[in-house]
C-alpha cells in the first residue's frame, strides 16, 4: 500500500444503499446480508464499507461480475451517484463534502471520466466532440481546440479531427472518447468499462495504447472492467468486488496466485498462469550465501555444520559468482584453492526477477542446482529450488488446495 502522502484518491468507509429511509443503511453497517436487508426494508445495498487508497500515477482496476457495484463505486467517486455515507478524498480535498460549485470545479479540473458508450455528437466533427467538455467548462475556443488537437495526437487520431463520427470505426470512436477525457487534462481519470463494447482484437490494441499512453502521461486512472484478463493486463493493482464489497486488493500476481477465497479463486482460474508467474513471485529470499573471499575451509565447515546441500557465492557488491555444494567444496580443498571464489563453482542458468514461468521451466530442466535470481544490476536476490519450480507449474492446483484448507480451518 502506498504511503499516506502518495495517495491521489482515498475512499473511506463508503456505503451506498438504494431506496433506503435509513434502516437499510444501518442494517448494512451492522453486517446484515444484502438479501436480508432487501427482504426486511426493500432497500438494495450497492456498496458496503469500501476502503481504498490509490497512488498518484497508479492504474487501479476495479472488477467483478455484473451487478457487483463497480460502476456504482466509480460514480460515487465523482458524485454522479451520492454515497449514503463515507468519504472520498481527491488530493487531500474531500469530494463528499464539496458544494455544487466546488464539485463542478473538481470535475472540470481534477476528475475526468470516460464512459463505456462513446456519446459522440453526430453533427459535430471529431475535434469538436473532443473539445465539447472544455466548451461546457468555459474554456476559450482557441485553447480548447489546441487541447483537443493535442489529445487526438496522443490517441493516434491527429489526422481525423475534421472527420465526422459516422466515418469512424468502433475502436476509433472509443479513442475519441478517451481523447475527450485526456483533453480535460485532469490528474485523475475514471474509466467505466471503456473497451467492453469492442471486439477482442480492437480491445487488445486499445489496451496496448492505454499502457503506452500511461507511460507518457502518468495519470491516476481508476479503470472499471468485468474482464479479468483485461484487468491483469492493464492494472498495477486490482480490486475484486462481490455484492458491493471488496473481496481482495492486490497486484495481478497476488490476486491470481494467492486468491483470498474460493470466489476469487474461481474468478481467476482461467487466467493463464504461465504468463503470470515470475521469478520474483516464487523465489526464496532466505538463501544462504558467502563472500567470494571466504576461505574454502570455512565454506566446508559451514556446509557440514548447517547440513547445507548448496551455498551461493557473491562478491563484495552482492553479485552472483556461482554455487557450491559439498562435492565442489571438497574438490576445491583437494585442488589447493584457498578462497571460495577460486573454487570450481557451479554456474548454471541465471534468471531475472521478471522472467516468466514459460522461460523458467527450460532453465530449470537444464539446471543441477537452484536457479539464481538476479536483479538488473546482477545482484543475487533469491533462488528458485527446482522442486519449487515444479510446484509452480501446477500452482493453480496448489492454490485450490491452500484456499480450501484455509476456508475449512477458518
Amino acid at each position: 500500500m502506498t504511503a499516506e502522502g502518495d495517495a491521489a484518491l482515498s475512499i473511506e468507509g463508503l456505503y451506498k444503499v438504494f431506496g433506503d429511509d435509513g434502516a437499510g443503511l444501518q442494517l448494512a453497517i451492522d453486517g446484515h446480508s444484502k438479501d436480508e436487508i432487501q427482504e426486511q426494508t426493500g432497500a438494495v445495498v450497492g456498496l458496503r464499507d469500501i476502503n481504498i487508497r490509490i497512488a498518484r500515477g497508479e492504474l487501479f482496476v476495479v472488477m467483478g461480475l455484473s451487478g457487483c457495484g463497480k460502476s456504482t463505486l466509480v460514480r460515487c467517486v465523482n458524485r454522479l451517484i451520492e454515497p449514503s455515507v463515507g468519504q472520498v478524498w481527491l488530493n487531500g480535498r474531500e469530494i463528499t463534502a464539496m458544494s455544487d460549485d466546488e464539485l463542478r470545479d473538481a470535475r472540470r479540473n481534477n476528475l475526468a471520466m470516460v464512459f463505456q458508450h462513446f456519446g459522440l455528437m453526430p453533427h459535430r466533427n471529431v475535434l469538436d466532440n473532443v473539445a465539447m467538455p472544455l466548451e461546457v467548462a468555459g474554456v476559450t475556443k482557441p485553447e480548447r481546440r489546441e487541447r483537443a488537437s493535442s489529445a487526438l495526437d496522443l490517441v493516434g487520431l491527429g489526422d481525423w479531427g475534421g472527420s465526422m463520427p459516422s466515418q469512424l470505426s468502433g475502436g476509433m470512436k472509443q479513442r475519441v472518447g478517451l481523447a475527450r477525457g485526456l483533453a480535460m487534462d485532469t490528474p485523475v481519470l475514471l474509466m467505466d468499462e471503456p473497451f467492453s463494447a469492442l471486439d477482442p482484437v480492437i480491445r487488445r490494441d486499445l489496451q496496448d495504447e492505454l499502457l503506452d499512453l500511461q507511460r507518457s502521461v502518468q495519470k491516476t486512472i481508476v479503470f472499471i472492467t468485468h474482464d479479468l484478463n483485461e484487468a491483469v493486463r492493464v492494472g498495477d493493482r486490482i480490486a475484486i468486488m462481490r455484492d458491493g464489497e471488496i473481496v481482495q486488493v492486490g497486484s495481478p500476481n497476488e490476486v491470481v496466485l494467492n486468491p483470498a477465497d474460493s470466489f476469487v479463486r474461481e474468478f481467476t482460474q482461467d487466467v493463464r498462469l504461465h504468463g503470470m508467474v515470475t521469478a520474483a513471485s516464487i523465489m526464496d529470499t532466505s538463501f544462504v550465501s558467502v563472500a567470494g573471499s571466504t576461505p574454502v575451509s570455512e565454506l566446508l565447515a559451514r556446509i557440514e555444520q548447517e547440513n547445507l546441500s548448496v551455498i551461493c557465492c557473491v562478491d563484495d557488491d552482492g553479485k552472483y559468482l556461482g554455487t557450491a555444494d559439498p562435492a565442489i567444496a571438497l574438490r576445491a580443498r583437494a585442488g589447493g584453492a584457498e578462497r571460495t571464489e577460486d573454487a570450481p563453482l557451479y554456474v548454471g542458468d541465471t534468471v531475472w526477477l521478471d522472467t516468466v514461468l514459460d522461460d523458467l521451466v527450460p532453465a530449470g530442466l537444464r539446471a543441477q542446482h537452484p536457479l539464481a535470481v538476479l536483479d538488473a544490476s546482477g545482484v543475487l536476490v533469491g533462488v528458485i529450488p527446482l522442486e519449487r519450480l515444479a510446484r509452480a507449474m501446477v500452482s493453480d492446483e496448489a492454490a485450490v488446495a491452500a484456499t480450501e484448507e484455509s476456508e475449512t480451518s477458518g
